[in-house]
């Protein structure tokens, strides 16, 4: 029986073999390349290996450990973010960097070394793993810390599963006196407004993160909710929402999210939020995974599945280079329906293929609606590197080998420790080019 794998953007590859992560070190393996598999919230092809085999890390998923008191957490690598929360939550403790969904592995967490609403403040995810317990194909398996000799610990923060088979690690979590979230809303009617507004959001919340309305023209170009927050002091830990409460049934045809209906929805979301700053108090899920509450959201970009272009720009350059973004995203007549604008802090993360750096990151998505699709991607590569930015590989799909290249230049020293068995498409198609 052949299996199928997919990545959250739509692509699909034959599995015809799943290894289970037991099998990777064994002399019998299936022979040519192998590439770790997490549950897919990957966009593009940086978790598929079309012309290999998966090994299906989701069978690891177990919590081996937790301290209460310090709040170290041991977890093997197919863990959910989604149980890693439920576990340690209700103990005053909590992840300290969470992406926009809780459906992401704790291995993949690691490999895409993830960032939140709060990189201001935290970092990267990769900033908080202390312990990692890699098997390579040509090592057998390794404890790797910060700073050891084999310089592997980088390299696996941030090396899209490349560098070995991620077993375990270990995690410090943050101190939460409650899980509930009290979450301040600013309405703001452009950009300029959003850029004054920022920094100042920054230094009081430990999280921010804006919404865009990419179709606004005008005096009202680039106006948005500037969405801060902060966990309770007290409140405990609410019913988690994992269970998603819609779900979408099939894949239409045609996406709606463009045109008229796009239209109508950024003008209604927009209007939702009252003029001014506005506070209420949400349950964590609520603020941090608004979209798990839908299952398979995806489908809705239609058959040809979804673009997702996430940028991120030195902060001298942030206002005029997100300005452009958005208008040749505007001249392309492509409506973003997810536009979402954060601000990076400084904090480095010890991954050297780390995506953010300190500035602003503009995410952008997109049906896919052929060459013109294409065209408007490799324009906003085009002004992102021509800012000093990069473009972020794991919600990639079609950049070329240049882009990526000039996007993450340590990429050489990946390729020099990547494991000789471990190969994606998106590194065979970018790096190897």
């Amino acid at each position: 029986m052949t299996n199928h794998i997919q990545s959250w953007g739509g692509l699909k590859v034959e599995a015809p073999d799943l290894l289970e992560p037991e099998d990777f070190l064994k002399s019998d393996r299936p022979a040519g390349s192998i590439l770790p598999f997490g549950n897919g919230r990957s966009y593009g092809d940086s978790c598929l290996n079309a012309s290999g085999t998966a090994i299906a890390n989701r069978s690891s998923n177990s919590i081996l450990s937790f301290d209460r008191v310090t709040g170290i957490v041991e977890a093997e690598a197919g863990v959910l973010l989604s149980d890693l929360i439920d576990a340690v939550a209700p103990h005053g403790w909590f992840p300290p960097v969470l992406p926009g969904t809780q459906f992401v592995t704790l291995g993949g967490a690691i490999a895409n070394d993830i960032h939140g609403k709060n990189h201001h403040r935290k970092g990267t995810f990769g900033c908080h793993v202390t312990e990692i317990h890699l098997d390579r194909s040509d090592a057998g398996s390794l404890v790797l810390h910060q700073g050891d000799e084999t310089g592997l610990f980088e390299a696996t923060i941030g090396g899209l599963g490349l560098t070995g088979l991620i077993r375990k690690a270990s995690l410090q979590l943050m101190k939460a006196g409650s899980s509930w979230i009290r979450q301040e809303t600013t309405r703001f009617d452009n950009l300029e407004a959003y850029f004054e507004l920022a920094p100042r959001i920054d230094e009081t919340h430990e999280y921010a993160v804006a919404w865009i309305d990419s179709l606004s023209k005008g005096g009202r170009f680039g106006r948005g909710h500037l969405i801060a927050g902060d966990h309770e002091q007290t409140g405990g830990h609410p019913a988690t929402g994992a269970a998603s409460r819609l779900s979408i049934p099939f894949t239409p045809p045609i996406s709606p999210l463009q045109g008229p209906f796009l239209r109508m929805f950024n003008e209604t979301y927009f209007r939702n939020a009252p003029e001014g700053t506005s506070s209420k108090r949400v349950p964590f899920d609520t603020f941090f995974f608004p979209l798990d509450s839908i299952g398979s959201w995806n489908r809705l970009y239609g058959p040809r599945g979804l673009h997702q272009h996430q940028s991120v720009i030195p902060e001298s350059q942030g206002f005029e280079t997100v300005k452009t973004l958005l208008e040749c995203t505007q001249a392309s007549r492509h409506g973003s329906f997810l536009t979402v604008l954060k601000r990076f802090g400084s904090m480095k993360s010890p991954g050297f293929m780390s995506f953010p750096h300190a500035g602003f990151t503009l995410t952008l998505d997109f049906p896919d609606k052929g060459a013109s699709t294409y065209r408007l991607l490799e324009k906003l590569d085009e002004v992102t590197l021509a800012a000093g930015g990069a473009v972020n590989p794991y919600k990639d799909r079609r950049m070329s080998a240049a882009t990526f290249k000039a996007s993450f230049p340590e990429w050489q020293r990946l390729e020099l420790l990547r494991d000789p068995l471990l190969l994606s498409d998106f590194w065979r198609r970018t790096a190897l080019q």
